[in-house]
């Protein structure tokens, strides 16, 4: 595929497809040619980004366009079955995360793509940002010694529009598959893809601890994780909850000799800062202007243009793992995917 421009088709195009639609049309790497979800409004805020593709109402409508790729922002618990119909079409694909809502279903996924040997990518925007990468420099190049504790944090004053969202055959899960999920690959992608070995989680409810694995999805959740290489994560993340800002995010990494942590500013969901700890002294590492929301879908088109073969991505089933046991599932529990209806989804 080296030198042409891979035909790409969107299935969802809420308001996270139409940002990555306008990612992909402003890199002007790839022709988006269709569109595809069940709501005409989308659609036609989606065709004014690209008034050159053609709008579909359905995925199988999608896929019989001939396409090289597709990207899908659709309810989570559907990302599973989706993907893996597009590779079955020779499709390579880029993901909105979570890429599945368990690790059987993530597994099953990657599976696809290595026997298809098609291109996967999951929208995972955060290890994108200059103050995440030049965390993981610091952590990586032994700055702050073995680390041996890191702090997450996202917590949201606000929560989604969609109903689906509140749906756990849907969703499956609340904020942790929305944020937390973030989160741990933030976590892995600074220390490495390395297993979670033991987890003690607690989930709320409007308040009400919920039982594990929960019939419901959370609005709160905490949990300590402890990783196989002996680092302990400590994981707090919500939606619609009240802290005096709009948006708290941080990944704080703690070494034998030094630390080191990612954080937004000023309460943004946008604009990211990085320091290097020495006992009380701070160092400012990065801050500044960073327009990063949109690189990973660009980085998989820019690879999509060179080649879509497979290439490996075995650390979403460590990042899926690490979600499986927080909610207290195991490999033994039913898919969620397995419950989620095939259609009359509205896309986020």
């Amino acid at each position: 595929m080296t030198g042409t421009r891979p035909r790409v088709g969107l299935l969802g195009t809420g308001w996270i497809g139409r940002a990555r639609l306008k990612s992909l049309i402003d890199s002007d790497l790839v022709s988006v040619v269709a569109l595809a979800d069940p709501s005409a409004d989308a659609l036609a805020q989606a065709l004014a980004i690209a008034p050159g593709a053609k709008c579909v109402e359905s995925f199988d409508a999608l896929l019989a366009e001939q396409l090289d790729a597709v990207v899908i922002s659709t309810p989570s618990a559907l990302h599973a079955r989706q993907c893996q119909e597009a590779f079955q079409q020779g499709l390579a694909v880029f993901c909105q995360k979570p890429l599945a809502c368990t690790a059987a279903d993530t597994r099953a996924v990657v599976d696809a793509a290595r026997r298809a040997d098609r291109l996967l990518r999951v929208d995972f925007c955060y290890r994108h940002t200059a103050a995440l990468r030049q965390v993981r420099q610091v952590v990586r190049a032994g700055e702050i010694g073995r680390v041996f504790a890191a702090e997450l944090v996202f917590h949201n004053a606000y929560g989604p529009d969609k109903s689906w969202a509140r749906e756990p055959a849907l969703a499956g899960g609340g904020c942790a598959v929305d944020l937390g999920v973030h989160l741990i690959d933030a976590a892995l992608f600074v220390l490495g893809a390395v297993p979670v070995v033991r987890a003690n989680s607690q989930l709320h409810a409007r308040g009400e601890l919920l039982a594990l694995p929960p019939s419901e999805v959370e609005d709160f959740a905490s949990a300590s994780l402890e990783l196989a290489s002996g680092t302990s994560l400590s994981l707090s993340c919500s939606w619609q909850s009240s802290f005096g800002d709009h948006a708290r995010i941080r990944a704080a990494f703690y070494g034998t000799s030094g630390g080191a942590a990612f954080e937004n500013v000023g309460g943004s969901f946008f604009d990211f800062a990085c320091d290097r700890y020495r006992g009380a002294m701070r160092e400012r590492l990065f801050e500044g202007p960073d327009d990063w929301s949109g690189r990973a879908i660009v980085a998989w088109a820019s690879e999509l243009r060179e080649s879509a073969s497979y290439r490996g991505v075995d650390e979403l089933i460590e990042v899926s793992a690490a979600l499986d046991a927080l909610y207290g599932r195991n490999e033994n529990a039913l898919p969620v995917a397995a419950a989620a209806p095939k259609t009359h989804w509205a896309s986020p």
